[in-house]
């Protein structure tokens, strides 16, 4: 068997048990790609020097501590798999150590940034254009949500009713959470759904599956696309464009809540967080809040 067999063995695995996207599944196939070009030999006779080599290597190439965690993840998994399901007898990645990685909090956008961008955004949409209206209610969506941007853009479009309060979202390994909407999103998406809908009987064109439609492959708008709007939108809105993506739109939604008082687990429920520890990168908030009453209300704080 083929070391692209054995990739492709293994990613029908993590995509049936654990229920990885396939951009997941693209970054484990590079990862294992990546160590299969290096290696003398196939994946499957790999050793643990073999192992080691790779990371020194990766290290001496000057690869950040993430990247190099995540691609030592990878063969970890790879090799548990191939040793679980009988190809290999020992699994020459039992004893690699995963490198530590530096905790970085996430930068995020200030409220009033935020505030600047959708004013911004909204008053583009008053102009009328469709694709206006459309990357109104998708940045009125992410930051009422904390959807991921994969999750909004694959939403069906009869997920979103006049009356919808709540949406399922189907996240990571297949699990589903209800995510409230607010007032502002639900009016955003409804004045970008009936202008759809009026294009849709206009054109005498079938309803598109997805919320956000695209005449792309995948049948929806991409999360590179999205992304190029978002930065296009920063630039006329004079926000720093470093500062703006679908996934610090994420971030900003759990900050800004938490600042405002929001409980860590709903947060997490929220967000679809599987362990509670990977909120907890939020909670440097938290301290900030507790830091701030303290001071503020302590009677012996300005002594």
């Amino acid at each position: 068997m083929t070391d692209q067999q054995q990739i492709d063995l293994f990613l029908e695995m993590l995509a049936a048990e654990k229920g990885h996207s396939e951009n997941s599944q693209a970054a484990y196939r590079r990862d294992l790609s990546g160590f299969s070009d290096f290696l003398p030999t196939s994946l499957e006779m790999a050793s643990t020097d073999d192992i080691q080599a790779y990371i020194q290597l990766l290290n001496q190439e000057g690869l950040k501590s993430s990247t190099i965690a995540r691609k030592t993840s990878s063969l970890k998994q790879f090799y548990l798999f191939l040793f679980r399901d009988g190809f290999r007898s020992d699994n020459p990645a039992a004893k690699i150590e995963t490198p530590r990685t530096e905790k970085r909090l996430p930068r995020f956008l200030k409220q009033d940034h935020v505030e600047i961008l959708l004013d911004y955004a909204e008053s583009e949409a008053r102009n009328g254009s469709l694709s206006s209206v459309r990357l109104h209610a998708i940045l009125e969506t992410l930051y009422a949500t904390g959807l991921r941007i994969s999750e909004l853009l694959t939403l069906p479009r009869k997920s979103i009713g006049p009356d919808t309060v709540l949406l399922t979202i189907k996240g990571k390994g297949g699990r589903e959470r209800m995510v409230p909407i607010g007032e502002k999103a639900r009016k955003a998406l409804k004045a970008y759904i009936m202008m759809v809908d009026a294009e849709i009987a206009k054109k005498r064109q079938p309803a598109p599956y997805y919320l956000f439609p695209s005449r792309g492959k995948e049948g929806h708008l991409t999360r590179r696309r999205v992304g190029q709007l978002l930065k296009e939108l920063a630039v006329h809105a004079g926000v720093p464009t470093d500062l703006l993506s679908p996934h610090k739109m994420r971030h900003a939604f759990a900050t800004h809540l938490l600042a405002h008082g929001a409980d860590l687990r709903a947060v997490q429920q929220m967000l679809g967080h599987a362990d509670i520890s990977t909120t907890q990168i939020y909670t440097h908030v938290l301290e900030e809040r507790l830091k701030s009453l303290v001071f503020e209300n302590h009677p012996l704080a300005d002594q």
